[in-house]
């Protein structure tokens, strides 16, 4: 029987097998030319791309000259200029940090607030410091302290502003910061925004403080939008899971009320 050519291929390609018949001749020696072909092509792929390098390498070292100073450059501004402003905006906010630490004790809350925003003795204020030294550290937290700033101030707007620019990790300052905004909302009349910041604020960290604080903030607002069910849910978790808190020393009479409007 005449085999066809597949055939005849999936048996040349086992090892040791000779062609015997004229056909089977021919077929291998297209086989082979073929394999040369490609193998051919890729040596010719090689040789252009290898062609192309060699011609293009002014380009290809101008270009990693390029990266190198980038990286350097990067490097560079770190250590000799983002370094060196951060420490100085640091030194910078110290008196307005001291007027606003005063402020927090004191009874003239509103003039040493002021200091605290504006400056004082020929000093940054901290509004000063977000505008002077952007970018860096003390610029965040001076984003924290105008917002708290402000707040006591009853200047709600601007304290949601600079809040909202700070960003922290930290397990009070983080969450103490979204409180504040659900405070300002509070007495900006606008109890949903203000129910969100305290939701996240009693989420973004677990402790003994923060945690039942805006939890029982964000009940109280819930309970105020007709939201009973969710008032209770927190009241509950107050009592739960953290029962030494000065929320919890009268949460029974909470839940009682929420229960009541269900």
């Amino acid at each position: 029987m005449r085999r066809t050519k597949r055939q005849f291929m999936a048996t040349y390609k086992k090892r040791g097998y000779k062609p015997k018949t004229q056909e089977e001749k021919v077929d291998a020696l297209e086989q082979n030319s073929t394999t040369a072909e490609v193998f051919n092509t890729l040596d010719q792929s090689a040789s252009k791309t290898e062609e192309w390098a060699v011609r293009n390498q002014k380009y290809i070292m101008i270009g990693v000259g390029v990266i190198a100073a980038l990286v350097l450059g990067y490097l560079g501004y770190k250590k000799f200029v983002a370094e060196p402003k951060a420490s100085e905006a640091m030194n910078e906010m110290y008196t307005a940090q001291q007027y606003f630490d005063q402020a927090v004790n004191s009874q003239e809350k509103d003039s040493l607030f002021t200091l605290a925003l504006n400056g004082g003795e020929g000093k940054f204020g901290m509004i000063d410091i977000v505008e002077e030294y952007s970018g860096t550290p003390a610029a965040n937290l001076a984003n924290y302290y105008a917002g708290m700033s402000y707040l006591n101030l009853k200047d709600y707007k601007n304290a949601v502003k600079y809040l909202g620019d700070f960003s922290s990790d930290d397990e009070m300052l983080g969450p103490i910061a979204k409180g504040g905004i659900g405070d300002a909302f509070v007495q900006l009349n606008q109890p949903d925004e203000a129910l969100g910041y305290y939701e996240t604020a009693a989420e973004m960290k677990t402790n003994e403080f923060t945690t039942p604080m805006y939890l029982f903030k964000a009940a109280n607002v819930a309970y105020s939008l007709g939201k009973a069910d969710k008032a209770l849910k927190y009241y509950n978790r107050i009592k739960k899971e953290f029962p030494a808190s000065a929320e919890a020393s009268n949460i029974d009479v909470f839940i009682g009320r929420a229960e009541a409007s269900l």
